[in-house]
């Protein structure tokens, strides 16, 4: 019979409760541009929402998404965790603030229609979804560092339990919203991610709060300052917004290159699948950084991490050259058939995401426990850099399809990042080597 070492079966335990939250993440987009590919004005609304909408809400957003990775590290203690329970609570204020005013004032005019530049026909249907989906920053603030509380604690299972509760008050919005069949489909969007990442975060206060005694009862670690918490934070804060900041750059691009509107209608529904198959992945990075510092766990993350890739790249070449990816797209999405093949050759492109998304969670993860952040930053500003030239080509050349652009320029841009952390984590790693050498791992 076939045995799971118990080192094996540590990383697995850790990993398996975030990668089906990451996972069920993954599903809500195409879940969402699937009931909007069949309500009314299907492309107006996919186009909208994937175009304006997301982008603008995860750029608002970005400065608060590693907080989950901020609390797994620093909340040790309950100092610790007061501390980053405050700036969670005034970072989400004011950002929420700064998402009102583009939402709700002329401000929105300035950057959708003279910075981004899409088509006149998308430009109020996102006006009015970006009004309907205000609550989605504070909430992920509040949930995602509740998160990182649940996972430093040993109950990363209750992660996966917030996601089906996110996923289940999508699934009440969006039938509600096929069963009246008169809502449009821009409003129905954004009206489920916003509720759901509230309800998300309801839970999340709810469920944290007996763990709340442990951290409470944990012994005292050395004092987090201000000084130590922006210097690990900060990093990151600057890492999420660069990674992010390329997407409403993309659709000023997308909007400037052939097939525009159909281009931005098929981006948030590639992208969903691409993002689906990534997530298993990304879900590696908290993984690493809370086993890591286990003397002579590196060997069998290492071991992990080939295997994760292996599998995942495999997957996405599984749905790429079959007719798995024209079912998908027709039959689950529900796109218009003109933009069927749009989309699987879009897949194509995106064939290295798999892979380098585990392999980004391992160099990172190693780079966060070297507590050195600053390499990632860097990575995601080569990363910027190298899309950008590649969007800013695709622009002046004017002759290939915007989706095509986009796609490969976020794969080379990846690998390119990817590389940078390699080098970054080069350092740590040959310590953590070094440690665990002679060392077999006795997880705990």
């Amino acid at each position: 019979m076939f045995q799971i070492s118990p080192q094996r079966k540590k990383i697995i335990k850790t990993w398996s409760p975030l990668a089906a939250s990451w996972l069920l993440m993954g599903v809500e987009m195409p879940i969402i541009t699937a009931v909007m590919a069949r309500l009314a004005h299907p492309e107006i609304s996919l186009a909208a929402h994937g175009g304006v909408i997301f982008p603008i809400a995860l750029i608002v957003e970005a400065p608060i998404i590693m907080l989950l990775s901020a609390s797994t590290a620093l909340c040790k203690d309950w100092d610790s965790y007061q501390k980053i329970y405050r700036f969670m609570m005034w970072a989400g204020f004011i950002l929420t603030a700064i998402h009102i005013l583009i939402a709700f004032t002329p401000l929105f005019d300035v950057i959708v229609v003279r910075l981004l530049g899409v088509p006149q026909e998308i430009v109020e249907p996102a006006r009015v979804g970006l009004k309907v989906i205000t609550p989605w920053t504070w909430a992920i603030a509040y949930r995602r560092f509740q998160q990182g509380i649940m996972i430093r604690f040993g109950h990363s299972n209750a992660v996966g339990i917030g996601t089906i509760v996110r996923l289940s008050t999508d699934a009440v919005v969006l039938g509600t919203g096929l069963l009246i069949g008169n809502i449009a489909g821009y409003v129905i969007g954004a009206l489920a991610q916003g509720l759901s990442t509230t309800a998300e975060a309801i839970y999340a206060g709810l469920r944290v709060r007996p763990i709340l005694q442990e951290v409470k009862q944990a012994p005292k670690a050395e004092p987090l300052t201000w000084q130590a918490f922006y210097a690990f934070y900060i990093p990151l804060a600057l890492t999420s917004f660069l990674s992010l900041v390329w997407q409403p750059i993309g659709s000023a691009a997308l909007s400037r290159m052939p097939m525009a509107l159909e281009s931005l209608a098929a981006w948030s529904v590639v992208s969903g699948l691409v993002f689906m198959l990534r997530s298993v992945g990304l879900a590696f990075n908290e993984v690493v950084v809370a086993l890591l510092d286990q003397k002579g766990s590196s060997t069998y993350l290492r071991k992990f991490t080939v295997q994760l890739s292996t599998i995942m790249t495999g997957l996405h070449l599984l749905i790429g050259l079959t007719p798995l990816s024209y079912l998908w797209f027709t039959y689950v999405s529900g796109l218009p058939p003109q933009l069927v093949t749009l989309a699987i050759n879009g897949f194509l492109f995106a064939l290295p995401m798999p892979v380098l998304s585990v392999l980004q969670s391992w160099y990172q993860g190693t780079v966060l426990y070297g507590r050195n952040t600053r390499g990632i930053p860097e990575s995601v500003a080569i990363f910027l850099v190298t899309i950008l030239l590649f969007l800013g080509v695709g622009v002046a050349w004017g002759r290939f399809t915007g989706l095509y652009v986009a796609f490969l320029g976020f794969s080379v841009a990846n690998f390119t990042q990817t590389a940078w952390l390699w080098v970054r984590s080069r350092e740590v790693m040959h310590t953590i080597n070094q440690r665990d050498q002679q060392v077999d791992w006795h997880p705990v």
